[in-house]
């Protein structure tokens, strides 16, 4: 099982390719999209959580082995990731794979997450690595990540947790922020999203 969080501020074809190449090369059974309802490290997002999560229902209908996770919305507060893998590490037991995907931003920034030593307790990490980021040489991140690695993606099955796995995938130069100062703008983003999540922001009148 994976978990792929984020704002989904909103869901686009980098996000679902992504998501969809995971599943395949990794062999999940599913990968969950799980949007954040409150990030601890960012402003609020431009678009409501619920809203946000819906686009991702739409986006995911149709692909069983892609699924919204809507676990954050229902908490209050800051959405801590650790929080959301002890609730699915609870749920999944202790002995079924579970990964945690993130990009290397996220990666770059790892060491300000809340808890973010005690992710490897509940799951793996899968680092998404894209062109022109770079993971860091030296320093604490570093050296987690040399710990850590995994050799390949059969690491992933041989154990629930504990591993890091970086995986290189398709780049599709597609971004959530483009999307909104398109429609800002009054101009189509189709062909960077699902039209059903674009017909979705159309009828609720969003971003603009």
């Amino acid at each position: 099982m994976g978990v792929f969080g984020g704002t989904f501020d909103p869901v686009h074809y980098g996000h679902l390719r992504s998501a969809l190449e995971l599943v395949e090369r990794l062999q999940l059974q599913q990968l969950r999209l799980m949007p954040c309802a409150t990030p601890p490290h960012r402003g609020q997002p431009a678009c409501s959580a619920h809203h946000r999560a819906a686009m991702v229902e739409l986006a995911v209908a149709g692909e069983p082995r892609l699924a919204c996770d809507r676990r954050e919305l229902q908490r209050t507060g800051a959405s801590y990731t650790i929080d959301s893998l002890k609730a699915l590490r609870a749920e999944l037991g202790d002995t079924l794979s579970l990964g945690l995907v993130m990009g290397c931003d996220a990666v770059l920034g790892i060491t300000s997450w809340h808890r973010w030593q005690e992710l490897l307790d509940y799951a793996h990490v899968v680092v998404m690595a894209r062109p022109g980021w770079q993971l860091p040489a030296h320093g604490p991140v570093a050296q987690w990540l040399r710990d850590h690695q995994l050799a390949d993606a059969a690491g992933l099955h041989q154990r629930a947790a504990g591993g890091i796995l970086v995986v290189k995938l398709r780049p599709l130069a597609i971004s959530s922020t483009e999307i909104r100062e398109l429609l800002a703008a009054g101009r189509s983003p189709r062909y960077l999203l699902p039209q059903v999540v674009l017909d979705y922001i159309q009828a609720h009148n969003l971003y603009h």
